[in-house]
C-alpha cells in the first residue's frame, strides 16, 4: 500500500497527534487515500495517462497557489517547468462566470478566459489544462462547448469523466492539506 498521500502532503508523521486526529474519521482517511490511488495509481491507463494525471494535478494545485503539492505531482514530469509556467499564468481569484438569469446574476463576475500558450504540450494536454482551468475558476460557464473541444482534442467521454473526478478530488485534497498544515502550526490539536 502506498504512504498516505495527504499525510505526507501535509507532513504527519505516523503516531502524531495529527495522525490521530485522522484516525477518528478512519474511513474518511481510507477513502481519500483510494480515491487517490484510482486517480493517480490506476490498472487502467488508456483513457487518460499516468503522466496526463500528474501534469493537471501539477496545474490545478498551481493555480490553487499550493506549490508544495503543486511540486509534488510535477517532479519527474518532463514538462514538469512547462506546467508550472502555465499555472502561474492562469491563476486567478474566481469564481468567474454568469449565470442564467434570475437571482444569482448579482453574483456574475467577469474574468480572463485562458488558453494555453505553451503549444509543445499536445492537443490532449491543452485541453485538459484548459478544461481543468475552466472546472477551477469559471464553473458557471461550464457548457457543452466545453466538452466539444476535449473530444475534438482526442479524449473519450470516460476520460473527461477522469479528468472531471481528477479536478475535484484535487480541490478537495488542497483545502484538506491546508487546514491540517493551519492545525499543525497552530500546535493543534
Amino acid at each position: 500500500m502506498s504512504v498516505d498521500v495527504i499525510d505526507r502532503l501535509a507532513g504527519i508523521d505516523a503516531g502524531s497527534a495529527l495522525s490521530a486526529v485522522r484516525d477518528v474519521r478512519r474511513q474518511a482517511r481510507e477513502q481519500a487515500q483510494a480515491s487517490y490511488r484510482a486517480l493517480f495509481e490506476p490498472e487502467e491507463t488508456a483513457e487518460m495517462a499516468v503522466a496526463e494525471r500528474f501534469a493537471v494535478a501539477a496545474f490545478v494545485a498551481g493555480l490553487h497557489g499550493a506549490e508544495a503539492i503543486a511540486a509534488f505531482y510535477g517532479e519527474g514530469l518532463a514538462a514538469g517547468a512547462a506546467i508550472a509556467a502555465e499555472a502561474a499564468r492562469g491563476r486567478g481569484q474566481g469564481p468567474y462566470g454568469a449565470y442564467p438569469a434570475g437571482k444569482l446574476s448579482a453574483e456574475d463576475v467577469a474574468g480572463p478566459v485562458y488558453r494555453v500558450v505553451d503549444g509543445a504540450l499536445g492537443r490532449r494536454l491543452v485541453a485538459a489544462l484548459e478544461h481543468a482551468h475552466m472546472l477551477v475558476l469559471h464553473p458557471r460557464d461550464a457548457a457543452p462547448a466545453s466538452l466539444r473541444a476535449l473530444l475534438d482534442a482526442g479524449w473519450s467521454t470516460t476520460g473527461i469523466v477522469t479528468l472531471s473526478q481528477l479536478v475535484a478530488f484535487l480541490a478537495f485534497q488542497i483545502r484538506v492539506v491546508a487546514g491540517l498544515r493551519v492545525l499543525a502550526a497552530m500546535g493543534e490539536p
